[in-house]
């Protein structure tokens, strides 16, 4: 079993050539420890892999940020969006900032967290509970105060804050959410 897990986790690394020096390096690192038998080092070179492989994901995710159409600014958001999700059960997230004439709001994708899963219910009914509903391509976003949210394939939320909902869905419309729905998958 520990075996597997090193060589499926070693086909992951190998997916990003700029992280797989350090995370095949550490897997090496946790599969000598396992067989030296200091299984709490081996656990601990297993949980930085596992960080390592998380980055990667994040990054991947990130790609889904629509670039800002002429005219508005993005700034994708590098510090600690992650950070939080250990705490809430895992899965990744992206998020940035867009601006034009001053006005800026937020967009922020989670996936793959089983909190998300349990928004599925509220998204599923946000209609009969008074949400106004918008259609961004094939994907219906709710709108909550000064928010847009929609959840994409039970699993991957995603979140505009910031601006009237006119404006955050000129951006929204940028999202390739076909090719959002394989992420992970």
């Amino acid at each position: 079993m520990f075996r597997a897990t090193m060589f499926s986790l070693t086909l992951i690394a190998a997916a990003n050539p700029g992280l797989a020096d350090e995370v095949t390096d550490t897997l090496s690192s946790a599969l000598q420890a396992y067989e030296d038998g200091d299984i709490e080092y081996a656990i601990e070179e297993l949980d930085y892999a596992r960080q390592l492989l998380q980055e990667l994901s994040s990054q991947a995710l990130t790609s889904f940020l629509p670039d800002p159409p002429d005219g508005w600014t993005r700034e994708i958001s590098e510090e600690g969006v992650n950070v939080g999700l250990a705490f809430l059960g895992g899965g990744v997230a992206a998020e940035a900032e867009y601006g034009k004439d001053g006005e800026t709001f937020s967009v922020a994708i989670m996936a793959d967290n089983p909190m998300v899963a349990g928004f599925a219910p509220m998204v599923a009914n946000a209609g009969l509970m008074g949400m106004k509903m918008h259609r961004v391509g094939r994907e219906k976003f709710f709108e909550n105060d000064d928010q847009l949210i929609a959840l994409i394939d039970n699993r991957i939320l995603i979140q505009a804050e910031g601006a009237d909902p006119g404006v955050m869905i000129e951006i929204l419309e940028r999202i390739d959410f076909k090719a959002l729905e394989d992420f992970g998958g």
